[in-house]
């Protein structure tokens, strides 16, 4: 049996006080339901998802993915939600309801809703809490599962129950299609209520399941921007253990934030306040404080040091950058690079043991190994409507404070004397100068003040 994953994300979400859609609010730099789509889709199947407020964006989010749409107009419950996807679902499909503000939940703790002995019933994923005020409590009878009743239209005794219903179930396409029209909004709330299919399961005679949860948290929802900082934090929490038990050391798991994809080797140690997104890094890395690093890779033995910010590039192994620098899209350094404080280095080549020290700016350029680029020294790569190149041949020493106007080449070896000027390719093993001559006025007289 095939499965089919509708995604509820129709809801305005008041709560959060915002313009944005709930559901696009970011969780460790990504939206909320695109972290439900990302666990949809290793479960397998067909996704859709139900999209009313902000319909346009959340679309927009997956404007490249394989994710079928289907509009509720009006927000008349989770019931009337699901009823939009019928069109898209198979009788012979086993379906699966998930919640676009319910971002922590994994593939493997959905996967016994879909389990061969449940397929042919209605299982419902619940959880047993301590409180569990505001949540739809599970009713059973000898042990069967026999409805949900909601918070408000429960009685005292039904408040008293402490398992509930996470919102999250599976159901036969088949029995769905016939089910869901059969809903009525006679409760306190005159919504369509999903959780009114498992009364009715038991009416039709379906078996209806339970499959508790081991993760709690995973379960909880978003609905305002306390609940979301609260699961940012657990988010982070479980993604930097996980990464401490690849062997890195992070010196306060607290002040780490992994976004997107990060990979790493051994023996790593990443200091306090650092930002990694969408990163690999080899073995033997060492980064600094305060650093923020960007689809970007770190290579062996590389060390980042403090206050730098590198944006898709390539630092090659035992590479050296910062403190204070940035590496702008496109930049690669390679093994044993230089990138000292103060430099900014875009969509450049950085060769092997080439440094770049300080207080020096490199765009649009290609340094060979070994060079050494002083002080002060920048390549004016825009004439205001164009960009241009810069060659710095291997060996080649360039001066502090030189100025090179691209389209331009020095040689290998090639010598640029300090404070130069150069608009003119420099040959290789000579020195280059290009700057006013030096004089000494011996007759001048330091100005005074004239009188008032």
């Amino acid at each position: 049996m095939s499965v089919h994953i509708v995604i509820l994300a129709a809801g305005q979400g008041t709560r959060m006080k915002s313009k944005l859609p709930k559901v696009l609010h970011p969780l460790a730099g990504t939206p909320l339901v695109q972290h439900v789509v990302d666990t949809a889709q290793q479960l397998g199947g067909d996704i859709t998802l139900v999209v009313g407020h902000g319909a346009e964006a959340v679309k927009a989010q997956f404007a490249e993915q394989p994710v079928r749409f289907v509009t509720q107009a009006e927000q008349l419950g989770t019931g009337h939600a699901v009823a939009q996807a019928l069109p898209c679902i198979k009788d012979d499909q086993r379906v699966l309801i998930l919640y676009a503000d319910v971002p922590l939940i994994e593939a493997n703790a959905l996967l016994p809703l879909l389990s061969g002995e449940r397929a042919e019933g209605l299982t419902l994923f619940t959880a047993s809490l301590n409180d569990p005020t505001g949540y739809g409590r599970v009713v059973r009878e000898h042990n069967a599962i026999t409805a949900i009743v909601e918070q408000k239209d429960a009685t005292p005794e039904q408040l008293r129950i402490k398992e509930i219903n996470t919102g999250i179930m599976s159901v036969p396409g088949q029995w769905l299609q016939q089910a869901l029209p059969r809903l009525d909004n006679s409760n306190a709330q005159q919504e369509y209520y999903l959780t009114d299919l498992v009364a009715m399961a038991v009416a039709d005679g379906l078996v209806v399941n339970g499959v508790e949860a081991d993760d709690l948290i995973a379960t909880q929802g978003v609905n305002n921007r306390v609940q979301l900082a609260a699961l940012e934090r657990e988010y982070q929490r479980r993604r930097v253990e996980s990464l401490m038990l690849q062997g890195v050391t992070v010196i306060d798991p607290a002040r780490l934030d992994l976004r997107g994809t990060v990979t790493t080797g051994t023996d790593n140690v990443i200091d306090v306040n650092v930002i990694l997104d969408n990163v690999s890094l080899g073995s033997n890395v060492t980064i600094g404080a305060n650093c923020i690093i960007r689809h970007s890779h770190i290579a062996d033995g590389a060390v980042i040091l403090d206050n730098t910010l590198i944006e898709e590039s390539h630092v090659g192994p035992n590479a050296n950058v910062g403190p204070f620098a940035r590496l702008r899209p496109g930049t690669a350094l390679a093994a044993k690079a230089k990138v000292g404080n103060f430099v900014e280095i875009k969509k450049s080549q950085i060769g092997e043991g080439a440094k770049v020290n300080h207080l020096t700016y490199v765009g649009d350029a290609t340094v060979g190994a070994g060079a050494n680029i002083g002080a002060g020294t920048i390549t004016c790569n825009y004439d205001g409507v164009n960009k241009y190149r810069t060659r710095i041949g291997d060996g080649a020493f360039i001066g502090s404070n030189s100025t090179l106007i691209a389209p331009v080449s020095i040689g290998d070896g090639g010598y640029v004397g300090a404070g130069s000027v150069i608009s003119k390719d420099a040959p290789a093993q000579q020195l280059t100068l290009a700057r006013a001559k030096q004089l000494t006025l011996a007759k001048w007289q330091r100005p005074t003040k004239k009188d008032a």
